[in-house]
C-alpha cells in the first residue's frame, strides 16, 4: 500500500509517501515540505498567534493535496514539541481539524524518542548492539537507549535548535558571551539525564538522527546527500569540536554557503552544534553513524506492525 506520513514539526510541515507492507523495507515515493518554524512562531504568552496558524493550516492542506495526488490509501499525521507545548494547543488542533479533516496526533517527548529508536533500530538491525540514539529537533533533544526494538530508557530535553536559537541567539553572528551562556545551559540539561542511561552500560552503537546531524556531519567530511542512503556517513567528536567555534564566528549566510546546509537551517546551525557537542561529550562518545532513517519512519513501522498484527 502507499502510506503518507504527514509530521507536524517544530521547523518544518514535512509530507513523507512511502511504497510499503508488512514486512518491507518502506520506500519514498515523495517527499513534501514547507518550512514553517512553529517554534519560532509563539508569541510572549506561548501560544501559537492567529497568522501562525492560519499558515498551518494552509500548509497542511497543500500536503493532503499532495497525499492525494500521490495516491496515498492513508495519511498518518503527528504534531511535536512546537504544538504539544504551545498554550493554546488544544484551539489549535480543533482548529486544524474543522478546516482540514485532520486529527493531529501530538506525540509526548518521550513517543518521539521510542519512535526514532525503533527506526534506528531497523536500520541498523540486531547486530548493533545496544544503541544509543540521539535526536536533535527544532524544539527538543531526544535521547533513547536499549538492545531490544523498545528502548529501556528514553528522555526529551527542551534543547531543540530553533527554539534555543531563538531564545538565546540573537545577534548575527552572535555574542560571544551568549554563546558561552547557551553552552552553560545545554550542558546543565543534558547533565541532569546522563545517569539514567549510564547505569544501563555502554552502548555498542551510537545513532544520530535529524537534518542538524546530517548537516554537521556533512560539514565535516561526510558524503553528499546525493550519494544515496546506504552510504556510511559519520561524525566524530573531534571534528565537531573543531567547528563549534568557527560556526559561531560566522553569519547565518556565512553558514548557509557551507556544504549540505540550507538556508532555512543555517540560523539555528550553531545552536545544534552546541547541543551536538555537549551530548557527545557528556555521554562519552566519540563518533557517531549518521541514521538516514528517524521519526517519521518509526511512525510509519509502528503502524506497519499494527496492521500485520490484527
Amino acid at each position: 500500500m502507499r502510506l503518507g506520513v504527514l509530521d507536524v514539526g517544530s521547523n518544518t510541515v514535512h509530507l513523507l509517501v512511502v511504497d510499503a507492507h508488512p514486512g518491507a523495507c518502506p520506500l519514498p515515493a515523495h517527499s513534501h515540505k514547507a518550512e514553517l518554524r512553529l517554534a519560532q512562531l509563539l508569541d510572549d504568552d506561548g501560544a501559537i498567534g492567529p497568522h501562525g496558524v492560519d499558515r498551518l493550516i494552509s500548509v497542511i492542506k497543500e500536503a493532503l493535496q499532495a497525499a492525494e495526488d500521490k495516491g496515498a490509501e492513508e495519511v498518518l499525521p503527528f504534531a511535536t514539541s512546537a504544538v504539544r507545548e504551545a498554550r493554546n494547543a488544544d484551539d489549535v488542533l480543533e482548529r486544524v481539524r474543522a478546516e482540514t479533516g485532520v486529527e493531529l496526533q501530538v506525540l509526548t517527548g518521550s513517543e518521539e524518542a521510542r519512535l526514532t529508536f525503533l527506526a534506528a533500530r531497523r536500520w541498523f538491525g540486531w547486530s548493533a548492539g545496544k544503541l544509543l540514539v540521539l535526536d536533535i529537533g527544532g524544539g527538543s533533544l531526544e535521547v533513547a537507549y536499549g538492545i531490544d526494538e523498545e528502548p529501556d530508557a528514553a528522555a526529551s530535553l527542551p534543547l531543540g535548535a530553533g527554539r534555543l536559537t531563538a531564545g538565546w541567539l540573537p545577534g548575527d553572528p552572535p555574542a560571544p558571551d551568549d554563546v558561552r551562556a547557551l553552552r552553560r545551559h545545554v550542558r546543565t540539561e543534558i547533565a541532569r539525564t546522563v545517569g539514567e542511561f549510564s547505569r544501563f552500560g555502554t552502548p555498542d552503537h551510537v545513532v544520530a538522527t535529524s537534518k542538524t546531524f546530517k548537516q554537521l556531519a556533512r560539514i565535516a567530511g561526510a558524503a553528499r546527500s546525493a550519494e544515496g542512503l546506504y552510504v556510511q556517513r559519520e561524525l566524530k567528536r573531534e571534528s565537531l569540536e573543531g567547528w563549534v567555534p568557527r560556526l559561531a564566528a560566522m553569519t547565518e549566510r556565512e553558514r548557509a554557503e557551507l556544504p549540505g546546509v540550507s538556508e532555512g537551517r543555517a540560523g539555528q546551525l550553531l545552536a545544534g552544534a552546541l547541543v551536538a557537542e555537549a551530548a557527545m561529550d557528556l555521554f562519552g562518545v566519540e563518533r557517531v553513524d549518521i541514521c538516514p532513517w528517524a521519526l517519521r519512519e518509526g511512525v510509519i513501522l509502528r503502524r506497519l506492525d499494527h496492521m500485520e498484527s490484527v
